[in-house]
């Protein structure tokens, strides 16, 4: 109980906590990687507060240029959609997914390509957020929970359809975080991997101190609409729900000092507030 509240005491201080640079090097773009058109978010609230609701969703990625590597934080649906006409169907949740423009073509912008990525992580294992995972499995080194590569690699997962999107990632080169612990990836306070189970068994949320856009805690999928984080509001679909609303505690914890912006990451206009490809 101690050590909890400890690492909660930290979460909380968070932003306190990260060294304050003159100037910040590090900076942060969101990227486009994909757009998700809902007939109906019910399943995304177990108390019927988004029955019949339509509703767009955005599927970011987002790099992450920091002067001892790029970090790719989650990978969206795959690049291969965009070569659909009419998108890709999902009929288990009622919805379309699109790829306006690839992946691989906005890390042109920045002249770079899939190899020279040196880091990718992702805040869990939906296929929404793994989709391009095999364009970096063979170069860049994962960064992942424990626990949510323990979920990925089950044998129920191995039948899942999504599987295919990440499963080149069993063998890449990988830095497992113990389970529930933050994880500084520069080690310098300025990007920390934040654990908030619940929605996954390891999903997890980014902090990131950005010279470009500020400090900034990337959600995952905590939030899933622009009315979530008020509301409280569990998916049905989601792995633990009292998990998950603990994790709502630390967003809140993180979120305390104003000088933090908490970035729902399926939110449109969340999304459109951040810097973006050149």
């Amino acid at each position: 109980m101690i050590k909890r509240l400890a690492a909660f005491a930290c979460l909380a201080a968070l932003a306190a906590c990260a060294p304050q640079q003159a100037e910040n090097p590090v900076q942060i773009y969101a990227l486009d990687c994909g757009r998700i058109a809902f007939a109906d978010t019910a399943p995304f609230a177990d108390n019927g507060a988004f029955n019949g609701v339509a509703r767009d969703f955005v599927d970011p990625c987002y790099l992450i240029r920091h002067p001892d590597g790029d970090l790719l934080w989650d990978l969206g649906l795959p690049d291969a959609v965009a070569e659909m006409p009419e998108g890709l169907r999902i009929e288990a949740l009622n919805a379309t997914a699109t790829v306006p423009v690839t992946l691989v073509s906005q890390l042109a912008a920045f002249g770079l390509t899939p190899a020279d990525i040196d880091f990718i992580a992702i805040s869990h294992s939906h296929g929404d957020h793994t989709g391009n995972a095999g364009l970096f499995a063979a170069t860049a080194t994962w960064i992942v929970n424990a626990d949510e590569r323990a979920h990925m690699f089950r044998d129920e997962a191995r039948g899942a359809q999504e599987f295919s999107t990440y499963a080149a990632l069993e063998n890449a080169e990988t830095r497992l975080i113990e389970s529930g612990a933050r994880h500084d990836v520069f080690g310098d306070g300025s990007v920390i991997i934040v654990p908030a189970p619940g929605h996954t068994p390891g999903h997890a949320m980014l902090f990131v101190r950005s010279g470009n856009a500020g400090d900034l805690l990337l959600s995952g999928d905590m939030f899933h609409m622009a009315e979530s984080r008020e509301w409280r509001t569990v998916p049905a679909f989601n792995h633990d729900r009292e998990q998950t609303l603990q994790s709502m505690d630390i967003v809140d914890a993180i979120t305390a000092d104003e000088n933090v912006r908490l970035i729902r990451q399926h939110v449109p206009e969340d999304f459109e507030a951040l810097p973006h490809a050149p």
